[in-house]
């Protein structure tokens, strides 16, 4: 039922969780995989460049985030796969256009947490997410 799954993450502990949530339900089919997904946002880019000192650091920095979450992955025994993509205005279309045009099971993401009016103020990537993915989506909090 859910071999193929796709994983968002950001670094963030909400992302631990959903990470762990996502070895879960793989152990629970043989032969499933998890496709981790990382988006650097436009404007995030050029703020990790400017924190870092130049692009190369940043683009180093980042590969440390997505090597500790591939090796816990490998670790618990499932196949995974690394996709890095950009988004010049968020993070969630990009998300969203990848999820939309791959045959996942289910796009497993963390929740930022954010409180009912910042929400509707600002909005979320989960909740964008959750509302025009097709596949089933599971937010971990």
């Amino acid at each position: 039922m859910f071999k193929n799954l796709l994983l968002a993450i950001d670094g963030s502990d909400h992302s631990n969780r959903a990470t762990e949530k996502a070895i879960e339900l793989a152990k629970l089919q043989k032969d499933a995989s998890i496709e981790m997904l990382y988006v650097v946002a436009g404007n995030k880019s050029k703020t990790d460049v400017l924190h870092y000192g130049d692009s190369d650091n940043a683009s180093r920095k980042r590969k440390q985030l997505l090597t500790k979450y591939e090796t816990i992955i490998k670790e618990a025994g499932i196949p995974v796969e690394v996709t890095v993509l950009h988004g010049k205005d968020g993070i969630a279309e990009p998300i969203i256009e990848h999820a939309n045009n791959g045959s996942y099971d289910a796009l497993i993401l963390g929740s930022r947490g954010l409180s009912t009016v910042q929400t509707m103020v600002l909005g979320s990537v989960s909740h964008k997410v959750m509302k025009y993915v097709k596949a089933p989506v599971l937010m971990v909090k």
